[in-house]
């Protein structure tokens, strides 16, 4: 489990691409190496990766083709930089909301408005996704934990950010068209989900 509360920008230092498959690394710093185990899960982007090798600061992942056709680990290149946040530990401070890093799929940013220090995406996602984006409810995207803006019901939805969260994610270098990997929030998810078998099964009573 993690938080959404994402430890900055980290660089990929390699990618292998073959036969449905990616393996990769990605340079940590040294407080995020230490502990670190094979076989321990790290959001990558927003995606929950298990470590296969760690070398000094390069830690090791695979990424297979589901994950490639539902996240943006298909784009993949050295040099490009990742957001990353280890697993949640007992004790450990919720700054965000609780995330899963199982990505339901891509949105993709229709627009950028930046006014002073206001910074505003427009992401455009399945229109089925929506009755899950709730304004001022939880998403998490390329494994951010953010507040939902306004939302549409023909698929669009906005995000403001501050500046911290520009400093310590990939979102200041996106531009329109480009894709964030989507999870939603699961609390809200099984609540919707439950409300609509229970008035599917009250009105089939009926």
């Amino acid at each position: 489990m993690y938080t959404g509360i994402v430890k900055g920008l980290f660089e990929v230092k390699s990618v292998q691409k073959s036969t449905d498959l990616i393996h990769y690394s990605v340079a940590l710093t040294d407080e995020l190496v230490k502990g670190l185990e094979i076989g321990a899960s790290v959001s990558v982007d927003g995606v929950c990766q298990t470590v296969i090798k760690i070398e000094g600061d390069k830690v090791y992942f695979d990424a297979i083709q589901e994950t490639l056709e539902k996240t943006t680990l298909d784009e993949l290149f050295s040099g490009r930089m990742v957001t990353i946040e280890r697993s949640l530990k007992m004790g450990d401070e919720i700054g965000g909301h609780m995330m899963a890093g199982h990505v339901y799929g891509t949105a993709s940013i229709e627009n950028i408005k930046t006014d002073g220090n206001r910074y505003s995406l427009n992401f455009r996602c399945p229109k089925d996704w929506m009755k899950y984006i709730l304004s001022k409810g939880f998403i998490g995207l390329d494994g951010a934990s953010l507040t939902v803006g306004n939302v549409e019901d023909s698929g669009i939805f906005v995000v403001h950010l501050i500046p911290e969260t520009l400093r310590l994610t990939t979102f200041g270098f996106k531009k329109e068209g480009d894709r964030v990997n989507v999870e939603l929030d699961p609390q809200t998810k099984a609540i919707v989900d439950t409300v609509e078998r229970f008035t599917i099964q009250k009105l089939q009573s009926n």
